[in-house]
């Protein structure tokens, strides 16, 4: 469950693990707040585990949000991939990216280590 710039890098990090075998589904979470509660509900039933992926601090944004939605009503393994309560820095968008965790590669790693929590 990804917004902003974040859906299309889960959209790489999907065909990625596509080719691994991995099939895995992209939600375009346009709005946190309101928040579509029943989307959430639905695919996190559906997949089983969710990795969130957001240019956001990981706190108080999308992650947060979907985390006190799975913990109330359908506990679920769950991996937050976006900023990890720092500030952010001005640069060149790719560079912060890579800084910040939020590439490809990341979100391919989170999902590995969202499956590993859920065996």
């Amino acid at each position: 469950m990804a917004n902003g710039v974040m859906v299309s890098m889960a959209l790489e990090a999907a065909a990625e693990l596509a080719i691994e075998g991995i099939s895995v589904s992209v939600i375009n979470v346009a709005s946190v707040k309101p928040l579509d509660v029943e989307t959430i509900v639905r695919v996190s039933k559906q997949t089983k585990a969710v990795v969130t992926a957001e240019e956001h601090n990981i706190i108080g944004g999308l992650g947060s949000a979907i985390a006190e939605v799975l913990g109330e009503q359908m506990p679920t393994p769950m991996v937050r991939v976006g900023l990890k309560d720092t500030f952010g820095e001005s640069g060149r968008p790719e560079e912060l990216l890579e800084k910040y965790g939020l590439t490809k590669v990341h979100l391919v790693k989170a999902v590995h280590e969202v499956l590993a929590k859920k065996l």
